[in-house]
């Protein structure tokens, strides 16, 4: 057996939740986290099947400095005394606000149930009021998006004063996690939700086959999915992100369906945002083999089940765009936060649709010389005055047919005028007209104590907002914090 050690770090015992030291190898092909309890003994675990594509992840990540963490007083440690400190390395990108974990459905996969718990968590407005606030003045750069999450955000009847809320104190991507239900049989609610300045819809959807729905949901919900769907098509919505949970023995054989899905819905669907099931709780050690998926399982599915209009390489690790936000910074001299994440958290690629054919960006457009180009640029640029900025970003413009195959690029897709808006410091709308023409296809692999990895923790940019102020990455918020905080923040229901 051939076994080479990749990285040191530490992770958690998936028994007591104690911090122990953990080896990432690389043996036969696989990449494994291998750790040992004193108490519970030795725990491993695969992080891919496919060791050369994890080690290529890796070599696409990108590093910039982000400007964020203030000193924060200690008694137990990272990962125990959690939230921004000045070891964690990327700011608040996305921010999740817990509004109720009241729900109208009764998920087994679910991280929050008022029903499992029998106490009700539901912040006042008030306290909501005073959370947007302090994110919306978090300086130099306040997180760029929010996502409403639950339980069930439409269960409040404020969510659109809410929405209303964030979008005053400029918040720039608002978003809502839903299972869909409410929009399926509420048009006069979607409505609201749409006059209060909604940007993107997040809505679950596990496949097209009744089955992944009652094993994941208890009951068959595609019909209301779709009907969801239909509404929000008919109030003129184009902002859906539909987000699969992914196991193996319950839908990963759905993957390619539900991206023909997007592709058929593209009027409506502009992502697809797959998300690997995650086992927070004291799930059995046969269980989690038995169901596991990882990011390199997702990719090689997909790409066959789409065969091979979309591969496992037209896909790239989050931290491989900040070529372009530090590019921007150097030649705007603004300050801007940068994405960041450990390259093991997620992938993504961007998929034109053209007469029902999928074309990834990659297959007319060479993502990592274009990349590697303007790194160059960003050191040139941060040296120099405005006129000769000028020069350089016409240099590159012109350049840019170096890495652009125009006989293979869609009809009616102008890239060189979306990177120039893009790259000149007007991403929000170059981005918007970039999504009007792609379809956004993602995953985030969400960890858990069998896969705790301190170093991606470190890097998280999902975070969790909570009603004191803290701010705690998102797989330590589930693996660790979350029962504390629900003890300390909610209040028994009434029988």
């Amino acid at each position: 057996m051939s076994s080479k050690l990749i990285r040191t770090t530490e992770s958690l015992c998936p028994k007591c939740l104690k911090k122990i030291d953990a080896d990432v190898k690389e043996i036969n092909g696989q990449i494994l986290m291998e750790k040992s309890c004193e108490e519970h003994g030795f725990f491993s675990e695969v992080l891919s099947e496919d060791a050369e594509y994890y080690k290529r992840l890796d070599r696409l990540d990108q590093v910039a400095e982000n400007h964020i963490g203030k000193p924060k007083d200690r008694v137990k440690g990272c990962p125990y005394d959690c939230g921004l400190c000045e070891d964690h390395k990327t700011p608040s990108i996305f921010v999740n606000v817990d509004l109720t974990n009241r729900c109208n459905m009764y998920c087994p996969v679910c991280f929050a149930s008022a029903n499992a718990t029998k106490r009700l968590y539901e912040p006042s407005f008030e306290d909501l009021k005073k959370m947007l606030e302090n994110m919306a003045s978090i300086k130099p750069n306040p997180p760029f998006a929010i996502q409403f999450s639950g339980g069930e955000p439409t269960l409040r009847e404020d969510l659109p004063q809410l929405i209303e809320l964030a979008k005053n104190l400029g918040i720039l991507q608002i978003q809502i996690a839903t299972n869909g239900k409410r929009f399926a049989n509420d048009p006069e609610y979607i409505k609201k939700i749409i006059d209060a300045g909604i940007n993107t819809y997040y809505l679950q959807f596990d496949g097209l086959n009744p089955s992944s729905y009652e094993k994941f949901r208890g009951y068959d919900t595609f019909p209301e999915k779709k009907k969801a769907i239909e509404n929000l098509r008919m109030l003129g919505e184009t902002s859906v992100v539909l987000v699969p949970t992914v196991s193996k023995g319950v839908n990963e054989g759905e993957l390619g369906d539900i991206i023909y899905f997007g592709r058929d819905n593209f009027d409506v669907v502009r992502g697809i945002n797959f998300q690997p099931l995650s086992f927070s709780g004291r799930t059995k050690t046969e269980e989690i083999k038995k169901h596991r998926i990882t990011i390199t399982d997702l990719v090689k599915l997909i790409e066959d089940q789409t065969q091979g209009e979309i591969a496992k390489e037209d896909f790239y690790p989050i931290p491989f765009v900040v070529p372009i936000s530090n590019f921007i910074e150097s030649f705007k001299d603004l300050s801007i936060s940068h994405f960041t994440v450990h390259p093991q958290c997620g992938v993504a690629t961007y998929v034109f649709i053209e007469n029902g054919k999928l074309t990834p960006i990659s297959r007319f457009v060479d993502v990592e010389g274009f990349f590697e180009y303007l790194k160059e640029k960003s050191e040139v640029v941060s040296c120099n005055g405005i006129i000769r900025k000028g020069i350089e970003m016409s240099k590159i413009l012109k350049d840019m047919n170096l890495f652009v195959d125009k006989e293979n690029m869609p009809e009616g897709i102008n890239l060189i005028d979306i990177t120039k808006g893009i790259l000149d410091g007007g991403g929000k709308d170059y981005l918007a007209k970039l999504h009007r023409k792609t379809l956004f296809i993602g995953s985030m692999h969400f960890m858990d104590p069998f896969n705790f990895d301190l170093e991606r923790v470190k890097r998280c940019a999902i975070h969790y907002a909570l009603t004191d102020d803290s701010f705690i990455p998102f797989c330590s918020y589930n693996s660790i914090h979350r029962e504390e905080v629900e003890k300390r923040t909610t209040t028994p229901i009434n029988e």
